[in-house]
């Protein structure tokens, strides 16, 4: 693997800011297979060389992973020349490593976005053929009647004429609110669905794309990285 500048590899890895890592570097808080660095340009081998950062060891992976609480007014899109984007809200540094958001949300619609730059893994979690599961929480305009939840069940059929996968859809007490799994993701499906049986969607937030969960202690347009063992459960979809 080609080379990499030591403060960008301590930014890619969640470490410190670009900046953060300069400071902290000339501090003498960052050694390089047992030496302490010299200076933020020096280069390394991301993959063979072993980095300690404020005593810690740094562990490089290949690809980045991070699930973002997407916000209102915010569209899912690399770039959008009116609206904010959900790279915008990662630091500067972060937007010139290749991510792109795996999926898409409305732009009205909270919830968990996945941020990566796996275009591989990407396009299995996203083909029809992996059925990776995205749930949600939803509050509709009129009570959901069991004809409704009955039909969620076996399929839609929308007003082009497309016929829905069949959904799970569980309801509150109020039977105008609860939660959706589906198992594909078309353009403004749920919203669709809803108005394909005389209803309204009034608020959507998704709250687990497979094995992915929103964290309860995310505000909205708060970030992290997934941790080891959600990579690993995630890179292991589509997989034969």
């Amino acid at each position: 693997m080609a080379t990499m500048r030591l403060d960008k590899f301590l930014g890619i890895t969640g470490c410190a800011s670009r900046s953060e890592a300069k400071k902290i570097i000339r501090s003498g808080g960052v050694s390089v297979n047992g030496r302490v660095a010299s200076s933020a340009d020096q280069k390394i081998d991301p993959e063979n060389d072993s980095v300690i950062f404020c005593g810690n060891s740094v562990v490089y992976r290949k690809y980045t992973y991070i699930l973002m609480n997407k916000p209102e007014g915010v569209v899912s899109a690399t770039e959008d020349g009116r609206d904010r984007t959900v790279l915008d809200l990662l630091p500067t540094e972060m937007r010139k490593n290749d991510l792109f958001p795996c999926g898409r949300l409305d732009k009205n619609t909270f919830g968990l976005m996945l941020i990566t730059d796996n275009g591989a893994l990407a396009h299995r979690l996203l083909a029809p053929k992996t059925h990776v599961e995205k749930e949600y929480y939803f509050r509709a305009k009129f009570p959901i009647s069991e004809d409704d939840v009955r039909c969620f069940e076996a399929g839609v059929t929308l007003e082009d004429g497309y016929e829905t996968k069949p959904a799970k859809i569980v309801l509150d007490e109020t039977g105008a609110a609860g939660k959706i799994t589906l198992i594909e993701g078309k353009y403004h499906q749920i919203k669709r669905m809803l108005e394909a049986l005389n209803n309204k969607i009034i608020y959507l937030e998704r709250i687990r794309f497979g094995n992915l969960t929103l964290d309860a202690s995310m505000a909205r347009g708060e970030w992290r990285y997934l941790t080891e063992e959600e990579i690993s459960v995630l890179e292991s979809h589509g997989q034969k």
